[in-house]
């Protein structure tokens, strides 16, 4: 691990490597801090990882809030709670502190409690972000805690919408942290569902950012490496969470997804935002488990790229190899085959599923799809998820 330390400036400032939470006091300076809101998730909240990094605040004596009324997938009300304790507590800043949905709510609440218009008035559409006032934005600093939404170094933060049951990206510059401690130490004892499916929800960043279709060979290269960093580490971090090396490298991954999907997502990611939004499922085991029936879709696109990327991991066979890869860690991860195990007593009728579709065709990652997404190629693609038929 002792080579495994770095400080990168891209795409923000980076501290990188274990033990680096110890620089949190450092860091708020940096950014000019004085009154942090600490926001992270409920079940976070009760863990060691939390009070001991907010002993290293209170050794500092750094005055601070806490919130945590985070869902797995934050909704608007999570939203207007935590601007409500931030403006109460007259904080100027936020320490987003754990997983995606923790790194999202954090980056919103700092991006929302000085804005007058409704936040849906920033959706990532057009330049809807200039309509903002970028002065009152609150920096933020991100110190995740799991490896896969890669939100740490993002300029988007994603919220479901209560009243219609839809995700979100809400996007402007500014909610890109203003430093990122990515201490893989934060890391270790993660449950293995979640070390799966935030680990998967990585692989699928980088993959749809690696298929969508124009010209980014910067994003591309950065996520043909991050999806060799995965299928390397992945299943060593889930074997044996207190793999350090396995950790700090699934971390790097994270990152790089993020960093990559600039380029674009695709139907893995807009079928799976209606589903996460009407079942409450995990994000990243949703990605996981429509993978391998979205990647048989896209072949006729993306076949050639897929070889290339195939024989960079060093995996025989071309498309079908890097397919079989994928099934193969999925099986090594015990994510579900198709929907129903992941979904208990799901018994989607006809309308349930035109909904979906319907959803899905409209979602702002469907654009990036090398195939064209249209609702019957979402109803056959749901239809297969459901059977488990890839």
């Amino acid at each position: 691990m002792s080579k495994l330390i770095s400080k990168w400036n891209y795409p923000t400032t980076v501290r990188f490597g274990a033990g680096r939470i110890k620089e949190l006091p450092d860091v708020l300076a940096a950014t000019g801090i004085k009154r942090p809101l600490f926001v992270t998730d409920p079940g976070l909240a009760k863990l060691p990882v939390v009070a001991s990094t907010l002993k290293i605040l209170d050794d500092a004596k750094v005055p601070y809030g806490v919130f945590s009324e985070v869902k797995p997938n934050p909704v608007d009300s999570n939203l207007t709670a935590g601007i409500a304790v931030f403006k109460k507590g007259k904080h100027d800043g936020v320490i987003a502190f754990g997983g995606g949905s923790a790194l999202d709510l954090g980056k919103l609440i700092a991006f929302q409690a000085g804005q007058t218009r409704p936040v849906w008035d920033f959706e990532d559409v057009g330049d809807w972000w200039t309509r903002a006032n970028s002065d009152a934005i609150a920096p933020i600093i991100a110190v995740p805690t799991t490896a896969g939404t890669g939100s740490e170094v993002g300029r988007a933060g994603v919220i479901t919408n209560e009243a219609t049951h839809t995700k979100k990206v809400i996007f402007h510059p500014k909610l890109l942290p203003a430093i990122v401690i990515a201490d893989p130490e934060l890391s270790v004892g993660m449950p293995g569902f979640i070390t799966a499916g935030t680990g998967m929800d990585a692989l699928a960043h980088c993959l749809e950012a690696y298929c969508a279709p124009g010209y980014h060979p910067m994003a591309d290269g950065i996520a043909v490496e991050g999806i060799r960093l995965v299928f390397e580490n992945l299943p060593k971090a889930y074997a044996n969470g207190k793999d350090l090396v396995a950790r700090a490298h699934m971390m790097s991954a994270a990152a790089m997804g993020a960093a990559a999907f600039q380029k674009g997502l695709g139907a893995i990611h807009s079928l799976s935002h209606p589903i996460g939004a009407l079942y409450d499922t995990h994000h990243g085991m949703t990605n996981a488990v429509f993978m391998p029936y979205v990647l048989a879709f896209n072949r006729d696109s993306i076949e050639e790229r897929i070889a290339r990327l195939a024989a960079y991991c060093g995996i025989k066979g071309g498309f079908d190899g890097f397919a079989k890869a994928i099934i193969k860690l999925r099986k090594e991860l015990k994510v579900p085959h198709a929907l129903p195990g992941l979904i208990k007593g799901l018994d989607m009728d006809k309308k349930r599923k035109g909904l979906i579709a319907d959803m899905a065709v409209v979602d702002p990652t469907a654009g990036g799809n090398p195939v064209k997404l249209t609702k019957k190629a979402a109803l056959t693609l749901l239809e297969n998820a459901i059977a488990g038929t890839v």
